[in-house]
């Protein structure tokens, strides 16, 4: 282990987009289902259900959080619709589970999704037995990354100290939070989000195009 990271006890990781490669679109499925589901309860286009789901997910942090405020929408049966996607497009990776579960230390999801869909996920990638824990968006109280409570929430929860973990996430504005309490951090910089213009964020601590391959390398395996 990197001398950067030897204090590193507790290993928490997104779950889109960062357990499976962004390429495999599998988000895609659940965007689009986000959009058709607007579309049905205000009676819009599609064109016009797409734009509010973006407007809510920017002002809200999420499209649920958006629609909970405005509409008064049952979080349980958004997500169960949403979520309900074929995981076809994404397939068991021995490579990558064996690579996290030798990290030294626990290791934990941290998603807002909920964990019927994690779980599902975890085990068509073969990553099931891996985590000790899911924290997800209904853990949180519905509060969404990247507001500073629900980290709060996943320390709390899973006896977490910032200082000593690790987080890593495609999103880079979801792990400006996690680095303002200690924690270091690694974007996986897998095309789910724009690179910043020029130098990165000082919240960002490590960066990677491909999870396995880094871990792969912390590891020692690429030397």
């Amino acid at each position: 282990m990197p001398p950067a990271l030897a204090h590193i006890d507790t290993w928490i990781f997104d779950l889109d987009n960062t357990l499976y490669p962004a390429s495999s679109n599998l988000f895609a499925r659940i965007d689009a289902r986000m959009t058709d589901y607007i579309a049905r309860l205000l009676g819009m286009s599609q064109d016009e259900a797409y734009a509010l789901q973006k407007q809510y997910y920017f002002d809200h942090g999420t499209t649920l959080a958006g629609l909970m405020a405005r509409h008064g929408v049952d979080p349980h049966h958004f997500l169960d619709d949403v979520h309900a996607v074929e995981l076809d497009v994404i397939d068991p990776d021995p490579v990558l589970a064996a690579r996290i579960a030798a990290l030294p230390g626990r290791k934990l999801v941290f998603t807002n999704g909920d964990t019927a869909y994690a779980e599902r996920v975890l085990d068509k990638r073969g990553l099931g037995s891996v985590f000790e824990g899911v924290c997800d968006i209904l853990a949180t109280g519905l509060v969404p990354k990247p507001d500073p409570r629900a980290y709060a929430t996943l320390c709390a929860d899973h006896r977490v100290q910032p200082q000593t973990a690790l987080f890593a996430e495609d999103l880079a504005r979801n792990l400006a939070p996690a680095k303002a309490i200690g924690m270091a951090t690694l974007w996986i910089d897998g095309g789910s989000e724009q690179p910043p213009a020029d130098a990165l964020p000082d919240y960002i601590d490590f960066t990677t195009h491909d999870l396995s391959h880094w871990l792969a390398d912390l590891h020692g395996e690429l030397a």
